[in-house]
């Protein structure tokens, strides 16, 4: 384990999962898996990592807050970086990659192979700020095919919260996180209860959270490793399953949206596959 690391799994498989449907999967928009759906994966990681010291962190948040625009309630920007403005930014850190890929390990997602989660990191690391998240998930593009990771630069007094695995984790500082996006999920306060509150991020001096954030794509025999093949659409069917890729959700609450227009999303009729991707 890196040194000053801490690791923790939380169970996310336990789904409020709205009638008529019984189950959660998500279908893809790329060729390679029109006919296909996997299920949701069914654990949180976070990792409570060292290697970023106070000054390390005040300083990379400052340069993302420069590149990015956030005025309202749950709005997100994203904000491209290098490993060298990254290097830069916290010179203290000797090898940023390989810290953040030692931390990702931890959670085993793309297996033992420590070159693995560096190859992934150093592909692409992103400046992700928000202030507060209304509820939402992220599937579109590759993504269905990934895992996020997130990286807490600055931030207080918030809670990232996936509502129907009923997970609420409090988030600080350094703290790594480790989930599948495809689940809707939100940035709270503490005292709203799970509730995305608009008012609660409108003052005070901790309204925005600035992190940095990249993608771990898994292979298919990765999901299958993780309990989460991609399956027939067919046999996702059979279970009862909603597509998390149709999905819309409520924004405070994360309700589901009209389900009952939902029950043909899992039939290979209503692909949704954008045939000019690949």
């Amino acid at each position: 384990m890196p040194a000053n690391a801490e690791h923790r799994t939380i169970a996310a498989d336990q789904h409020q999962v709205p009638k008529p449907f019984r189950a959660f999967a998500v279908r893809s928009d790329e060729p390679e898996h029109a006919a296909q759906a996997r299920a949701p994966y069914g654990r949180v990681h976070v990792v409570r990592t060292g290697f970023l010291d106070a000054g390390s962190l005040a300083r990379l948040a400052a340069e993302g807050h420069s590149r990015v625009q956030i005025a309202a309630f749950s709005d997100i920007d994203y904000a491209a970086t290098t490993l060298a403005d990254l290097a830069a930014a916290a010179p203290g850190v000797a090898d940023l990659v390989g810290s953040i890929a030692s931390a990702l390990q931890l959670t085993g997602v793309l297996g033992e192979d420590l070159a693995s989660y560096r190859r992934s990191v150093a592909t692409r690391i992103d400046y992700l700020a928000a202030c507060g998240a209304g509820f939402h998930n992220d599937v579109s593009r590759h993504w269905s095919r990934c895992l996020f990771w997130v990286l807490a630069l600055e931030l207080a007094d918030v809670e990232f919260v996936m509502p129907h695995a009923g997970v609420r984790i409090a988030l600080t500082p350094g703290d790594l996180l480790v989930f599948d996006q495809t689940m809707a999920h939100g940035l709270c306060r503490p005292a709203d209860g799970g509730q995305a509150v608009a008012a609660s991020f409108e003052t005070g001096d901790h309204r925005h959270q600035i992190f940095l954030t990249g993608e771990l794509l898994l292979t298919d025999a990765q999901w299958a490793a993780l309990g989460a093949p991609w399956l027939p659409v067919e046999a996702q069917e059979r279970l009862g399953a909603l597509d998390l890729m149709v999905a819309e959700f409520d924004d405070r609450s994360g309700a589901i949206k009209r389900p009952n227009a939902l029950r043909d999303s899992m039939k290979r009729s209503t692909c949704h596959v954008d045939e000019t991707t690949g």
